[in-house]
């Protein structure tokens, strides 16, 4: 465990040294003992995690210094320790930005230890919020999403690319499968948008009376099961992204006030007045053409000028080449990894049975495919009886004469995954 470093500025020996032992009694603190301002600031290339600061100081006063300190690095947490009881002087101080103030008296050394302890927690809590923020930059980073290396492919990283360096409203189509949710994740979590909120809704998965209280929030009353006030989608997104998948199954009524509140960037909720303003990047996704549905009369013209910004097409598989075998490993190797098997590797003829099939499912039917594979081989490679294509369009995919038995098997339990949303992952490596 990293040892906690704590600077402690106090003129008084006698005082300083009782504070430094007392705090030295938890071995995972480190301890530095400075008796002028001077000493402390010509030592702040240690970088303390936190510093216990006396008011009154020979050199400076508690105030100066604290200034002075906080223009080196104003993250630092810095506790005042002062002989005056005076309150006017502990607001200014807690003002100006130190995180306690503690009044000199025979308890001191007890408030400070728990002072410390909190300022503590406050750091670990901050610090495991950089480091799952990093994770996720790493688990959407292109280089983990985007595994392929056709033209189609590197198109959509073109387009990815010049959608991360802008906060024009995005726009991505595609087959089902191919991917979408992804890449409207790889372009907020490389953006500079990443440390803020990113909310998703699924307009087919909502009913359709319950879309404005999602959209927009409630407020307690405001129609029968409304117990409870709620928080919209559009205000929980506030300065990140909010992404809207299937946005061409809204409905009609529903479009136009979507397309007012995009044009005010502001909310009422449902059996409320105050007007709410929100500022977040929106990103939708269908797979279905919008153009043609505003043709169709289905989808709102005015609504599709306002949402289609950078429009970005996502590939089907079949249109990928080799792509298909990038993925196949990859899958692969990611679900060697979580099973903690042996290494695998594919065949040949698994990998020509593989670029042959049309994928119908696109990559989501590809990871399904392969990890049933993983676990129906019998060895160290997936052979091509281990892989299993099924149409589950087709009542008669079951009653083939050319299948083994261990075809059937796969194909039974395949069809029973899918049947139960099994291979539903919302991370699906483009």
């Amino acid at each position: 465990m990293k040892l906690l470093k704590i600077f402690i500025i106090e003129d008084d020996p006698f005082f300083g040294e009782t504070l430094r032992y007392h705090l030295k009694l938890n071995p995972d603190y480190e301890i530095y003992l400075f008796k002028t301002g001077k000493e402390c600031l010509e030592n702040l290339y240690l970088k303390p995690d936190i510093i216990s600061l006396d008011f009154g100081l020979p050199d400076i006063t508690g105030d100066k210094l604290l200034k002075k300190i906080q223009e080196t690095n104003n993250s630092i947490p810095i506790i005042i320790i002062s002989g005056q009881d005076d309150i006017e002087v502990a607001v200014d101080f807690l003002k100006s930005g130190a995180r306690d103030y503690i009044v000199k008296n025979s308890h001191t050394k007890d408030i400070l230890w728990n002072s410390i302890i909190k300022i503590r927690e406050n750091l670990q809590l901050v610090n495991k919020v950089e480091e799952l923020t990093e994770q996720l930059e790493q688990k959407f980073s292109f280089e983990n999403t985007i595994v392929g290396q056709s033209e189609a492919i590197k198109n959509v990283f073109n387009k990815i690319n010049k959608a991360i360096n802008t906060n024009i409203n995005v726009s991505i189509t595609g087959e089902t499968g191919t991917g979408k949710e992804v890449v409207a994740k790889a372009i907020h979590y490389n953006s500079d948008k990443k440390n803020k909120p990113f909310v998703a809704v699924n307009m087919a998965a909502i009913p359709k009376e319950l879309v404005e209280s999602e959209f927009f929030g409630h407020e307690k009353g405001s129609f029968t099961g409304a117990d409870n006030k709620r928080i919209g989608r559009f205000e929980q997104a506030d300065g990140g992204t909010i992404f809207l998948d299937e946005i061409a199954e809204l409905d009609l009524n529903l479009q136009s006030k979507l397309l007012r509140v995009l044009q005010e960037r502001e909310v009422t909720r449902v059996g409320g007045k105050e007007r709410i303003k929100f500022n977040a990047r929106l990103i939708i996704a269908t797979h279905k053409d919008l153009a043609q549905e505003v043709k169709k009369g289905n989808f709102r013209e005015d609504l599709y000028y306002r949402i289609i910004g950078l429009p970005i097409e996502l590939p089907p598989l079949r249109d990928r080449g080799n792509d298909k075998l990038l993925l196949a490993k990859y899958f692969m190797d990611l679900f060697v990894k979580e099973n903690k098997m042996k290494s695998i590797s594919i065949s040949k003829e698994a990998k020509d049975k593989l670029m042959k099939y049309p994928f119908p499912g696109n990559i989501r039917e590809l990871k399904s495919i392969v990890d049933l594979a993983c676990v129906m081989c019998d060895g160290k490679e997936i052979l091509s009886d281990d892989l299993t294509f099924s149409n589950i369009n087709d009542t008669n995919f079951f009653l083939s004469d050319e299948k083994t038995l261990k075809e059937y098997t796969s194909e039974i339990i395949l069809h029973y995954l899918k049947k139960n949303n099994y291979y539903e992952s919302s991370f699906i490596v483009i």
